[in-house]
């Protein structure tokens, strides 16, 4: 026969700490990968120190989201242990999404899917560009006597253009 024993007060502290302990750790891996997708975005006026605060979080991310993986990981299986409702570790589960998907979206280069580079350049007269406007601005190059330039409301976008001006690889950015 199964004994029932009563949870302490101090064993239901702990557990609320290790939940709330546990949202800490959600949010944290959560911020580390959305705060420099959401700073550096097209369009979307950056300052220094939001892009320097994005890199720097970017270069922290893998690291800073293996270790929220691991300590979230340790806390659900503590926390698994002790509960028998079925609600409570589906919870359980349901908060190893987040912390997943963020230590897998730390390794990836959102950077790029934002700023998607201009792979094919494709060229046209002046007299054919009617795409720029008269008052459009235009990113100018000048290499061995061969000029180019490139529609600043495209590289806006995608901020990064490979070319060959002159004979002479180069690339754009802005």
């Amino acid at each position: 026969m199964e004994t029932f024993s009563p949870v302490s007060p101090q064993q239901k502290f702990n557990r609320k700490l290790a939940w709330l302990i546990l949202l800490v750790i959600i949010a944290i891996s959560l911020a580390v990968v959305m705060i420099p997708a959401m700073l550096i975005m097209p369009f979307k006026p950056q300052t220094p120190r939001a892009v320097e605060l994005s890199y720097w979080l970017k270069s922290w991310s893998p690291i800073v989201t293996v270790l929220a993986l691991i300590a979230s990981l340790a806390l659900a299986i503590w926390l698994w242990i002790g509960k028998r409702s079925w609600w409570r570790r589906s919870v359980l589960v349901l908060s190893m999404i987040p912390v997943l998907a963020a230590t897998w979206f730390a390794r990836q280069n959102h950077f790029e899917w934002m700023f998607n580079p201009l792979g094919q350049t494709a060229f046209a007269k002046i007299s054919e560009a009617g795409f720029v406007g008269d008052k459009g601005m235009v990113m100018a190059v000048t290499i061995n006597g061969e000029s180019v330039a490139y529609p600043v409301r495209q590289m806006g976008y995608h901020h990064v253009v490979h070319d060959t001006v002159g004979g002479v690889p180069i690339v754009a950015t802005y």
